[in-house]
This record gives structure tokens, C-alpha cells and sequence, in this order.
């Protein structure tokens, strides 16, 4: 195939060329995503119509389909300001790294069974996750610092809490899976995953971690934190319009307003791909080879993407003292013993 594009001689070089397929595996992961996104937006706002017996958008374009079009075009022609006392330099990256992990933490992401299907395969990966999750706050506290707002303030520091106190039962929810795949690379712990095992000697069901003993508790705890490290409803305190206004995002128009927003999705869809390949066999399924194996990863996905809208539009939001309360005195202990529980468990297996 190289030679039938008749590239550079310099190109063919193996480090070039390793180089050079990573890139083009990166821009198509960014096209992906941002198509994901955009359509994600037109998606809950359909599944929000369709729960309260509404239709939702469906004036723009066939059934709708380019609303997100629109959407786009309306708020790249808002009019952009920037408040004054608005720490300028911070005001401006803030949106930026907002969108920055998400994006980062898909290049570790194993999509499917072929080497063309996944940019990277990091023997680190889901470290790469967690560090990434971690930084993520980051553009919302100083969002809500640089802005000189206090409901602005008042997000950024309500976000900065909720997240150190839910990413650390995310991070133990975690462990389970680590020690059951004896491995941080997000591939090997997907290649753990594959083929099927007999329920009781009878029913068979496949490898996934969800099936494991402790491991439906861990995807459970994962899940309920994954709600809140994307500030999804219900834990969307750092917005709360009936109390901040519009909270760390008040003082933001035009694009950089859509940037967080594009930030909470593609994190949404980031975290879901994340459970899909720590819990639900990644790219495992039956039927397809896989070069087309990369139908199943997506449509495990789009199952957990509509579960997070399912949640949004059916639970009300938490008071704060509800929200502290469920992350440090019921998820991590819950979290902690599941831990534990499954080191006994995966011992107890691999010494007979």
C-alpha cells in the first residue's frame, strides 16, 4: 500500500511512518468524536422531548439532523465578551482545558481488534485515564476563579470538591478490574476479556468483568461516579441555575461557552467508552472479525451514553450535603471492601 502511494522516501522510514499513522489515526478519532458529540447534544435533547411527551428539535433539516448545524452556526456568531477584572490569560485557556483530557485520554483507547483501530496501545493506559480525569477539573475551577463572578466562583469551588471527593471511589472502583487483568494497558485488559464461561455449568455468558464476582459492584460504583466527574445530572451542583445562575460558565458566551459544553460531552463519551472497555469486553462480540469489531465497542457506548441521559432526565439534583455525603460515607467504604473483598477472592483463585 506504501508503495502505491509512492510516498517520500523519508516517510517510509519506520519512525516516520509509525508517526505518520498515529497522526492520521488522531484526526480521525477527533472527527469521530466531535461528530459523536454534536449528535449527542441532538440525542438528549430528543430523549429529553420523548420522556415529557415532547418531540424535540425537528424543524431543521430532515427529522431534525441538522440541528446541530445550527446550533453551531448561532453560537460561532454570538457576540464574545470578557468581564472586566477577568484574569484575561486564564479566562481564555480555561475552556481549552476543559476539552484537552478527554480528548487525550481517546488516544489509549483500544476501539477494536485491529492495530489500526486503537492510535496507542500504553502499558499504562488506565493510569493515563485517571490522570487525565484528574486534570479535567482543572478548567472548570479556574473557569469559575479567573471569571471575577462569585456564582462563577462558587461552581469552580463546588466542582473542585465534588471531583477530588468522587475520583477517588472511581480510581478504587477500578482496582477490581486491575486484578482480575494483572494489567494497566487498556488492550491487554480487553484482551482478558474475550470468550465465554459457563453460569453454573450451564448458561454460558461472556468473560466481561460486569459478570465477575465484586465486578458488578465495581461497574455500579464506576458508573455513579463517572455522573459526577462529568457533572451530569444529578451532580450538577457546579451548574445549579436555581442557585448560581449558570455557575463556573456565568461570565462565558459565544464559542468558549460551547467549549464546556463539548468538554461535558466528549467527557461523557470518554468515560462510557472507559466502562465499556474495563467492564463490558471492549470490543469483544460475537459474529463480526475484527476489522469490524469496533460495531460492537460503539454500540456498548451508545448504550451507556443514553443511560447517562435516561439519568439526567428522571433523578432530581442532589442537595450539596446529599452529594458529600454519598461520595465519602457510602461509595468509598462500598468502594474499599469491594476492594478488598476481591484481593481475597482473586488470592483465594489463584492458590487453590
Amino acid at each position: 500500500m506504501i508503495a502505491a502511494l509512492a510516498l517520500p522516501a523519508f516517510l517510509t522510514q519506520p519512525d516516520v511512518l509509525f508517526v505518520l499513522v498515529a497522526m492520521i489515526k488522531i484526526v480521525v478519532i477527533l472527527f469521530v468524536v466531535l461528530t459523536i458529540v454534536s449528535y449527542a447534544v441532538f440525542a438528549e435533547r430528543k430523549v429529553a422531548g420523548h420522556m415529557q411527551a415532547r418531540t424535540g428539535p425537528n424543524r431543521v433539516g430532515p427529522l431534525g439532523l441538522l440541528q446541530p448545524l445550527a446550533d453551531v452556526g448561532k453560537l460561532f456568531f454570538k457576540e464574545e465578551f470578557t468581564p472586566d477584572g477577568a484574569n484575561k490569560v486564564i479566562y481564555h485557556i480555561a475552556p481549552a482545558l476543559a476539552v484537552i483530557p478527554a480528548l487525550v485520554t481517546m488516544s489509549v483507547i483500544p476501539f477494536g481488534g485491529h492495530p489500526w483501530l486503537m492510535v496507542t496501545d500504553v502499558n499504562v493506559g488506565l493510569l493515563v485515564f485517571l490522570a487525565m480525569s484528574s486534570i479535567g477539573v482543572y478548567g472548570i475551577t479556574l473557569a469559575g476563579w479567573s471569571s471575577n463572578n462569585k456564582y462563577a466562583l462558587l461552581g469552580g469551588l463546588r466542582s473542585s470538591a465534588q471531583m477530588i471527593s468522587y475520583e477517588l471511589a472511581m480510581g478504587i472502583s477500578t482496582l477490581p478490574v486491575l486484578l482480575f487483568a494483572g494489567t494497566l494497558s487498556l488492550n491487554g485488559i480487553v484482551e482478558q476479556q474475550a470468550g465465554f464461561t459457563k453460569l453454573l455449568g450451564v448458561l454460558p455468558i461472556p468473560n466481561w468483568y460486569v459478570f465477575t464476582p465484586f465486578g458488578l459492584l465495581a461497574f455500579g460504583i464506576f458508573m455513579i461516579t463517572a455522573l459526577a466527574e462529568t457533572n451530569r445530572a444529578p451532580f450538577d451542583l457546579p451548574e445549579a441555575e436555581s442557585e448560581l445562575v449558570a455557575g463556573f460558565h456565568t461570565e462565558y458566551s459565544s464559542m468558549k461557552w460551547a467549549l464546556f459544553f463539548l468538554g461535558e460531552y466528549a467527557s461523557m463519551i470518554t468515560i462510557c467508552a472507559i466502562a465499556t472497555t474495563l467492564f463490558l469486553g471492549g470490543w469483544h462480540g460475537p459474529f463480526l472479525p475484527p476489522v469490524l469489531s469496533f460495531v460492537w465497542f460503539f454500540a456498548k457506548v451508545f448504550a451507556l451514553i443514553f443511560f447517562f441521559m435516561w439519568v439526567r432526565w428522571t433523578f432530581p439534583r442532589f442537595r450539596y450535603d446529599q452529594l458529600m455525603g454519598l461520595g465519602w460515607k457510602a461509595l468509598l467504604p462500598i468502594s474499599i471492601l469491594n476492594m478488598v473483598a476481591t484481593a481475597i477472592w482473586v488470592w483465594w483463585r489463584t492458590n487453590g
